[in-house]
């Protein structure tokens, strides 16, 4: 009998506790380099380095993977992304819708944002290459 009471007792200080909230959102932000090329099918590959105001980091494999009416070769050195709508370094991992327009030649500079449900990707780089076209595909976060 003292058992029962002893666990209706805890059960019911549990059921006091207010209801646990999530932490809110974090900045994370990466910083990569990647290079590809394209002849109607377009593909890049690079690495990076998510760090998030947490203290959390991790190191990262990216590429871009799509099609459309695109031909060129291109390098991004020093590129930098922003994400939104994160709650763990762990969110970002994954693939990302991309659509994109370029026209570039020689030196460069490109912005992008890509989205994944709710959390988004501004990426900004600068870098050198030839391109021209319009292409969809998927931009894709792994763990290095």
């Amino acid at each position: 009998m003292r058992i029962t009471s002893l666990f209706v007792a805890a059960v019911l200080a549990l059921a006091a506790l207010p209801p646990a909230h999530a932490a809110g959102p974090i900045d994370c932000r990466l910083k990569f380099s990647m290079s590809g090329w394209s002849a109607f099918y377009k593909t890049s590959s690079g690495e990076g380095v998510v760090s998030c105001d947490n203290g959390q980091s991790m190191p990262v494999r990216i590429s871009t993977k799509g099609g459309g009416i695109t031909f060129g070769k291109s390098r991004i050195d020093n590129g930098t992304g922003e994400f939104s709508g994160v709650y763990n370094i762990r969110d970002i991992l994954g693939g990302y819708a991309a659509a994109e327009a370029h026209a570039g030649a020689g030196k460069s500079s490109k912005a992008q944002v890509v989205t994944k449900g709710s959390i988004s990707l501004a990426l900004a780089g600068t870098g050198s290459g030839w391109d021209l076209g319009v292409s969809f595909g998927s931009f894709v976060i792994e763990p290095r």
